[in-house]
Parts: C-alpha cells; structure tokens; sequence
C-alpha cells in the first residue's frame, strides 16, 4: 500500500524537515487542516477558546490557530456560500468529507464548555465516552473520552 510506505518513510517528498531544537516559529515543516465557515475569524476564535490555543494569524477572510507548541495548526477560510454538513448524514443534504476529534479528560465538562462557547450538542450519539457536537459554523467534532490514553477513538464511533 503506498500509504502505508509514506508513513514508514522518514520524509514526505517536497516537505522540509528540521531537528527537534529548531524554534518553532523558524521551522518550514508545518501542518494542518483548513475549514470553510461563514465568518473565518469567528470560528478561529471559537475553537482558540475551547482548546486554550492563541490566534496566530487573521485577516478578514483567513485566520489560524496555533497550540502552544508543536509545528501544527488550525486554519479558517471565509466561504459566504458554505453549507454546514448534516450529521448523521442524509441524502437531501451536504456530506460531512471530515471532522476534528479531541480527547478529553471530563466529557461532561468539556461539553458543557463546548455548548457555552457556542457549539451544539448532536442529537444523534453513537457511543458512550463520546459526544458528537457542531461547532458554530455546523462542523460536526467530537469530543471523547480518555478512558485509555492508548486507544485512539474506534472506527464504529464515526458510523452511522
């Protein structure tokens, strides 16, 4: 599987590597995900709040996230004509293609501050020891429960 031989590879062809005492602010190796909303800059300071990181960059139609370490971030893009996925999904209405997972240490206070921070609870829950929620914009996540900090979420939690 050509997959499985780029993860066992020491580098992703066309990607910089740099040591590990490199600051993170000068190192050309970082990663992340972009998602669409109606208002960029709201969704990036939604997500700053709910997982304690710092907004590193905005304009009026982009803005990222950044954890307090690591090479990775969060980004948003201003789309004027996004359409939220529907979760559970339905035929009548646009697909979820993805979704952000966090592992928490208290579901039910993690939801809590989810929901005050502007998010809602899905009606649809297909696990115990997680909760599917969306944010602002609609973007299904989920936050789950770190019952063993070994087992990443199962895939039957993400089905249905």
């Amino acid at each position: 599987m050509a997959l499985a031989r780029v993860w066992q590879s020491d580098v992703v062809r066309g990607r910089h590597t740099c040591e590990d005492d490199t600051d993170r602010w000068s190192r050309r190796d970082w990663w992340g995900v972009v998602l669409e909303a109606p208002d960029a800059r709201a969704l990036a300071q939604f997500y700053a709040e709910l997982l304690g990181w710092s907004v590193a960059a905005e304009d009026p139609e982009h803005a990222a996230i950044a954890p307090p370490d690591g090479v990775a971030y969060l980004a948003f893009q201003t789309s004027p004509t996004f359409q939220a996925p529907a979760w559970p999904p339905r035929a009548d209405a646009p697909q979820m293609s993805m979704h952000l997972d966090f592992q928490v240490s208290d579901l039910d206070a993690a939801v809590e501050h989810a929901v005050a921070l502007g998010a809602t609870l899905a009606d649809h829950q297909p696990q115990d020891g997680m909760r599917v929620l969306a944010d602002p914009a609609g973007h299904p996540f989920c936050l789950y429960l770190d019952t063993d900090a070994e087992a990443p979420p199962t895939r039957e939690a993400h089905a249905d």
